[in-house]
């Protein structure tokens, strides 16, 4: 492992931040490598990645329709504990350069300059995983239709947007992307965690269900937000390393999630207790 120290500056004159220790897969992690090939071949991962899932999810249900569920209890764990630690060392690498961005170069910086991939290996090696976990993520889904539980339109239309949105966005170095990513690796790293207890059977308290549905609905606040002050930069004709397509895109995604998310929020938590309430008057 290989040290950094405060305040070095990188050929773009933007610091990084004083990493207590750097692996050496990400000391070695050179982007310019990775982008043409990334750009080579983003689309079609996407789209064969999309067409797969789709027909896992329409063919899984029908064979799944006449016959028990699988009972895979054991997968499902690992599954959800190697997230879970995924999403936490996610978060715990791309944090730091986050905030230090934030005390140091201010809003405009982490919105609209993409040093995050171009400046620090350490934070651009974790997005670039961040980019690609999105196919295996899909994965969540295989579980669903395998042991025959309701898979809601907001589960599968989540996964599917982010993972075109994530590598659409990296194939652009899309600056804002910061904040998304950040945001993510930790309300993932929270709800995997949750979802690993419940499979190790915990007894976990329902108010924990609710509190990361209200988080994943701060993020899409945050992530309108987010837009809002990028357009608000190019507006006022400052440089900004987001495409206006990225920015229509981003907005139509959170704010269709903010929608999905708040109805789910609603319905599971708070319409029964509203429906007593009212037949309690």
């Amino acid at each position: 492992m290989d040290n950094l120290h405060f305040g070095h500056k990188m050929e773009s004159g933007v610091t990084v931040p004083n990493y207590s220790y750097v692996f050496h897969f990400e000391q070695e992690f050179i982007h310019s490598e990775i982008k043409p090939l990334f750009d080579t071949y983003w689309r079609q991962v996407c789209i064969y990645s999309a067409g797969l899932y789709f027909l896992l999810i329409i063919v899984g249900q029908q064979y799944m329709a006449a016959r028990p569920r699988f009972e895979i209890r054991n997968c499902l764990t690992a599954w959800n504990i190697f997230l879970a630690l995924f999403s936490i060392m996610g978060a715990a690498r791309t944090l730091p350069e986050f905030l230090h961005v934030l005390k140091t170069h201010g809003i405009y910086h982490s919105v609209c300059i993409p040093s995050f991939i171009e400046s620090d290996k350490v934070s651009g090696f974790w997005t670039l995983m961040f980019v690609l976990s999105k196919v295996p993520e899909l994965g969540d889904t295989v579980f669903i239709v395998l042991r025959k539980q309701p898979l809601i339109f907001l589960h599968w239309y989540h996964h599917m947007t982010v993972l075109l949105y994530a590598w659409y966005s990296y194939s652009e170095y899309t600056a804002a992307a910061r904040w998304f990513i950040v945001m993510n690796y930790i309300v993932h790293s929270v709800m995997y965690s949750y979802y690993a207890f419940k499979a190790l059977k915990f007894r976990v308290p329902r108010s924990i269900s609710m509190v990361i549905t209200a988080l994943q609905l701060v993020q899409m606040v945050v992530g309108c937000l987010v837009n809002f002050w990028v357009i608000q930069m190019k507006q006022s004709s400052l440089e900004c390393h987001v495409s206006d397509q990225n920015i229509k895109f981003s907005l139509l995604m959170y704010t269709s999630y903010f929608v999905l998310f708040g109805r789910f929020f609603y319905n599971a938590y708070l319409a029964n207790q509203l429906a007593l309430k009212s037949k309690s008057v």
